[in-house]
């Protein structure tokens, strides 16, 4: 029995890092697409991942094959040029019966380069192609200049839809648009896209608060602002704002398990920022874009006194790695035991690929590997995989067999 446990100890002791990490973790290369920009799956099943890639494409893989149709292709509506392009993607929480999907892509044509909220359908007759005809535009923001567009959407554990945006681009937020409630730019949105939620229990029409709704050229019934965000009571405020403070929330994401909202937020010139806001929060946080830049004074001329700003969990120096834009990723809750609760991390330029443990205050992390410059993003499954997006590869991290 001694000899047992002994063994036992041995063979645990070589599948861990002194980082806590296994030391047979690895990431295995599944296939390559063009420009992807998210991992996502519709919860329907199917074991399916959709890959969006910024030219307007979306893509499936099967769990062994990526398929040559593409589920839909937007390319014609996309305007696909440095930060812009297909941006985000995500499904609704009830697709397995409405087959609802969402897209946040820059637009092509009149009022280029302004960000589109766009909602899509599958086919009748074939679940792995959408159908191209069934677009239905939820909202339109104007961008003023062609970079921090933002661009990832999720869908939250309460069943609205989150729209992260950037601060309408240029260098140091030259507007303040990430301090301004009057405008969505800077901003994490929280809308309600529950077609049965719109129509039947639309608080605007049953109380006179007069909410100002920023969204434009909104299709009707496509949304609502929930009653519970946190300035919907302020005629002067832009209703969809959930929280605000944010430069370019580029890739972000929810905790599977409990809900928790975690942002990769990247900076100006000095700092890289990973934001939290807890499942439990009512919103209206103020993540301190451009007065800080992560836990760091920036710009404070129109900075009031009685700010209170929300410190980033994660606060990286840029000089240290070289990094230029903070990848935010996942919390891990897949079949890799060693790396439950932790979350994945990257930057576009500086390639480590970071784990940290979520805490209270600071989050301590550690460095697995450095695959150098590229990565675009994580992505994640229903069994809670997670997917390394870098350059035009797809990598799958796993065990060594």
């Amino acid at each position: 029995m001694k000899n047992f446990k002994l063994i036992a100890l041995l063979l645990f002791s070589f599948n861990i890092y002194a980082g806590g990490l296994p030391a047979n973790l690895e990431r295995q290369l599944l296939f390559t697409v063009s420009e992807p920009t998210t991992v996502r799956h519709a919860g329907d099943g199917s074991g399916r991942i959709f890959i969006s890639e910024q030219d307007g494409k979306i893509k499936i893989y099967d769990g062994t094959n990526l398929l040559t149709t593409d589920f839909i292709d937007l390319s014609s509506k996309v305007f696909n040029s440095g930060e812009r392009g297909l941006l985000g993607l995500d499904f609704d929480p009830d697709y397995v019966n409405n087959g609802y999907f969402y897209v946040n892509y820059t637009k092509s044509g009149s009022n280029s380069g302004d960000t589109i909220i766009e909602r899509y359908s599958v086919s009748s007759n074939d679940p792995d192609v959408a159908d191209p005809n069934s677009g239905v535009v939820v909202m339109r923001i104007p961008q003023p200049f062609s970079n921090h567009n933002g661009g990832d959407i999720h869908f939250g554990p309460d069943g609205y839809l989150y729209i992260g945006m950037g601060d309408g681009g240029s260098g140091g937020d030259p507007n303040n648009n990430a301090q301004t409630l009057s405008t969505l730019l800077g901003k994490m949105l929280r809308i309600d896209v529950s077609p049965d939620q719109i129509y039947k229990d639309s608080f605007e029409q049953q109380t006179p608060i007069n909410i100002n709704q920023c969204g434009l050229d909104s299709t009707p019934g496509s949304y609502r602002i929930p009653s519970d965000n946190p300035f919907v009571a302020d005629a002067n405020n832009c209703g969809e704002v959930w929280s605000y403070g944010l430069r370019n929330p580029y890739r972000w994401s929810f905790d599977s398990q409990n809900g928790d909202l975690i942002i990769g937020d990247v900076g100006q010139n000095a700092f890289e920022e990973v934001s939290f806001q807890p499942a439990a929060s009512n919103g209206g946080e103020n993540f301190g874009w451009r007065c800080r830049e992560g836990a760091h004074d920036f710009n404070t001329s129109l900075c009031d006194n009685g700010k209170i700003f929300v410190e980033p969990v994660i606060d990286i120096d840029r000089t240290v790695n070289s990094d230029c834009s903070v990848m935010g990723g996942y919390v891990y809750h897949g079949p890799i035991v060693g790396l439950q609760g932790l979350y994945i991390f990257s930057d576009f330029c500086g390639g480590d690929i970071n784990f940290a443990t979520p805490s209270a205050g600071t989050w301590p992390f550690v460095t697995w590997t450095d695959v150098g410059f590229g990565t675009r993003g994580f992505g994640e499954d229903e069994a809670g995989n997670v997917y390394h997006i870098f350059n035009n590869d797809i990598y799958l991290f796993r065990l060594t067999p």
